[in-house]
């Protein structure tokens, strides 16, 4: 178990390390098997961990193993140390797991980039750091692996970095990100102060009469939490994001890095729980997230920025869940997700690696006539977001309503949030796959996928194509390459059955796996589930009735309202407010600090000081004048004042 666990975590960074110190020795398509295959074997230990904990009780189910001791100060200790238990091993199977799938579907899309060693190594390095996040033994650990979760993003956002909006989205999302890192180190000052250790469990018990410090170490964590989770108000990074390459959107949804903010908020439960308000807050900022993000996707026109959006949104299900308690819910939903997310995602990938790159989905409308497979598959995951039974998200989702019902009134609003959520996305969701995979191929898919018939290979009489045949598709074998299309299929099969794991109240086995290490403050009743779980599925469908009424063969007129419109398409403004309130103010600083500061007094005495060594240096000049008489005179000169002051000493 403890091996299995060490496996895990090093595997992904032994194949980055690899990658990079062999450089150009080993094939572009080599890098990805070993990235692949690393994944792969991380899966195998996480796999070997959770046998290892099945057969332990309870109380035994949390295994800290030391490596050594990392940092030593005082009575400080920390050491490099991972801790196997339920909700870490929960997580490294999903990182793992979906994580060797994504690289996988890698090796595919990125086939013939100039850099593919470049960006398997990265891959790696992002699953190693996403591992150390969830499998740090205690807070400093898992600082760590925060951290370069954000740096691997950087570096993978920005991956194509000839774009200035790739170089663009990188630093956006590294800035916003280290704010959240930030906070969170604040947090972690303070339980220093306070306990002298970071180690769990101690650190995550303030104490009663510690009611400020309990609530700043809260809200310091949250902030890492909002920042990473991309939820209000530091979620604008997370649309830029889309430049880089698709497997990295996928990899960034579904297994790492947006998750990790849920993960912190039910690892350190037990400071939340000692700061109620901060964690209701946690659950307010999820249902406003929710809400703002599904507003947003109903006008996106990139593939790509749709489905991140619903990203947001989904991440807000999962907040709202843990800011009420229901962590195991949370967790449910979190793992059903990563299935869905990555599915549509893929799938999506797949369809703009055949069309040249392409994401607009005016551009893309029609695909689906000529691309059946994907249709299907993205069709799955589409119908899993909205939450229609009896796919993955209809478990998972409808259980975090249900859990926001047995939380008295604030539970009740913020459910009233979710279930309109529910609605949205049903819309946008509908909207998307309507308008991409259903109806005629739009002239840009025609002349990407198809073809003038050459009657099967023959030609006109002057061996040009005759005009008269009509258009049909080039002869493939599928729809794409095996490593493009395979993983998408595992996907699709999870996204089927992954939630049938728990359907609660019947039988739970996640909850009862996860309650052992976050107790549930919120217990829906079988009542609340069915009350739940009827007007979610109603309300999706009726978001799907109203995309079919738009976006179907006979469509209506989409109401247009414009400010509502011209809102929605600016995003609700936060990126201009940013720029408005920190972005302008710093640029004029910084000018006028570079006119009266550094131009000024800076590079002014910078220039007098020049000015003065010049001027001695001349001055000095002028004593060399190369006559021995000058200097035989200046000689007995100086003897003689040295004379007289010696003298005059005595």
């Amino acid at each position: 178990m403890i091996s299995g666990a060490w496996i895990c975590l090093l595997s992904p960074l032994a194949a980055a390390g690899l990658i990079t110190l062999a450089g150009e020795r080993i094939s572009r398509r080599g890098a990805g098997y070993l990235a692949t295959l690393s994944c792969f074997v991380a899966f195998g230990g996480a796999v070997a961990s959770f046998v290892g904990l099945l057969g332990r009780n309870g109380g035994q189910r949390v295994v800290v193993s030391t490596a050594w001791t990392w940092i030593s100060g005082g009575s400080y200790r920390s050491g490099f140390e991972v801790m196997i238990d339920p909700l870490s091993v929960f997580m490294m199977l999903i990182v793992a797991g979906v994580g060797a799938l994504i690289v996988a579907y890698s090796i595919g899309y990125m086939d013939g980039d100039n850099e593919e060693r470049r960006y398997f190594a990265y891959m790696a390095l992002f699953v190693f750091s996403m591992l150390l996040l969830v499998q740090g033994g205690n807070l400093l650990l898992l600082l760590a692996g925060w951290g370069m979760v954000g740096l691997s993003s950087y570096l993978l956002i920005g991956f194509w970095h000839e774009r200035p909006s790739a170089i663009a989205a990188a630093k956006k999302a590294f800035i916003m990100n280290a704010i959240g890192d930030a906070t969170m180190a604040l947090a972690f000052f303070l339980l220093i102060q306070h306990h002298n250790t970071l180690n769990f469990p101690p650190a995550l018990h303030v104490g009663p009469g510690h009611g400020w410090l309990v609530n700043l170490v809260a809200l310091g964590l949250l902030g890492g939490a909002v920042a990473k989770s991309a939820q209000i108000p530091l979620q604008t990074w997370l649309p830029d994001a889309m430049e880089g390459p698709t497997p990295v959107s996928a990899l960034i949804h579904a297994a790492t890095m947006v998750t990790a903010g849920v993960y912190l908020i039910v690892r350190c439960h037990a400071i939340f729980e000692q700061a109620p308000r901060v964690e209701e807050l946690a659950a307010g900022l999820g249902a406003g997230t929710l809400l703002v993000a599904g507003l947003i996707a109903l006008v996106q026109t990139d593939i790509k920025r749709v489905i991140a959006y619903s990203t947001m949104s989904q991440i807000g299900y999962m907040f709202l869940g843990a800011g009420l308690g229901a962590y195991a819910n949370a967790m449910f939903h979190l793992m059903t997700h990563a299935f869905f997310k990555a599915l549509l995602f893929m799938a999506a990938g797949v369809v703009i690696h055949a069309l040249a790159g392409e994401q607009d989905i005016r551009k893309l409308a029609g695909v689906g006539g000529l691309m059946p497979v994907t249709r299907i598959v993205f069709l799955i995951g589409c119908l899993a977001l909205i939450g229609v039974p009896p796919l993955a998200g209809f478990f998972s989702k409808d259980s975090i309503i249900a859990a926001s019902f047995a939380r008295g009134w604030y539970g009740t609003v913020l459910s009233i949030a979710a279930l309109i959520g529910t609605f949205l996305t049903g819309l946008y969701t509908s909207r998307l796959f309507l308008i991409v995979f259903t109806g005629e191929p739009s002239p840009f898919v025609r002349e990407h996928l198809l073809g003038r018939s050459h009657a099967h290979g023959q030609e006109g009489a002057h061996g040009e194509d005759d005009p008269s045949r009509p258009h049909s598709v080039h002869v493939h074998r599928g729809e794409g390459p095996f490593w493009l299309m395979a993983p998408v299929l595992v996907l699709a099969v999870l996204s089927v059955v992954g939630g049938w794991i728990q359907f609660a109240p019947l039988w739970h086995p996640l909850s009862t796996w996860l309650d052992e290490v976050a107790p549930p403050l919120a217990t829906p009743s079988s009542a609340q589930e069915a009350v739940a779980s009827v007007l979610a599925v109603l309300l999706g469908l009726a978001g799907v009735a109203l995309a079919f009424a738009f976006y179907g063969r006979r469509r209506l007129a989409v109401p247009r309202i414009a400010w509502a419109q011209t809102l929605l398409e600016h995003k609700f403004y936060f990126d201009e407010a940013y720029d408005f309130a920190f972005y302008r103010p710093a640029v004029w600083l910084s000018l006028q600090l570079g006119r009266w500061v550094e131009g000024l007094i800076i590079g002014g005495s910078i220039r007098e000081i020049a000015q003065g060594v010049r001027e001695a240096g001349l001055g000095t000049g002028r004593l060399q004048t190369g006559l021995v008489r000058t200097y035989a005179l200046a000689i007995a000169a100086s003897l003689a004042v040295i004379t007289v002051v010696f003298v005059a000493v005595r």
